[in-house]
C-alpha cells in the first residue's frame, strides 16, 4: 500500500519530531484502541437519532486522524460532524474503510525505523 496517499507524511514525521518515534508509535496503538469505540457510537447514535452524541464522536475521530496525517479519515469525519446525522449507512461505510486504510498505513509508518 502507498500510505503516501492515507497519511500525510509531512504531518506524521513532524509529529514524530516534536513527540519522538517511540511515543508516537503509542499514540498510533492508543488510536487503535480507541478509534473503534468512536466508529460504534457513530452508528449507535445514527439508529438512535442522536446528533449530539453524533456531532460529539465525528469531532473526536476527526481531530484524533488530524494529529497523525490522516487527512482523508479526517476530512470524512469533519463533513460528518458539520452535516449532521446521515439518512444512510454509506458515509459511516466510507469512514470504517478509511480508518482501516489510515491505521494500516500509521501502524507501517509508526513500526518503521525513524529516520526511515
Amino acid at each position: 500500500m502507498n500510505d503516501a496517499r492515507v497519511i500525510d507524511r509531512y504531518v506524521f514525521s513532524e509529529l514524530q519530531v516534536a513527540a519522538g518515534h517511540d511515543f508516537v508509535a503509542e499514540l498510533v496503538q492508543t488510536f487503535s484502541e480507541e478509534a473503534p469505540a468512536l466508529l460504534t457510537e457513530l452508528r449507535q447514535a445514527q439508529a438512535a437519532g442522536a446528533p449530539e452524541r453524533f456531532r460529539r464522536a465525528a469531532h473526536s475521530l476527526k481531530s484524533n486522524s488530524s494529529t497523525f496525517g490522516a487527512t482523508r479519515l479526517a476530512e470524512l469525519s469533519r463533513t460528518l460532524e458539520l452535516d449532521g446525522v446521515p439518512a444512510s449507512t454509506e458515509p459511516l461505510v466510507a469512514l470504517q474503510t478509511e480508518y482501516e486504510r489510515s491505521l494500516l498505513a500509521l501502524t507501517q509508518l509508526a513500526s518503521a525505523a525513524p529516520g526511515a
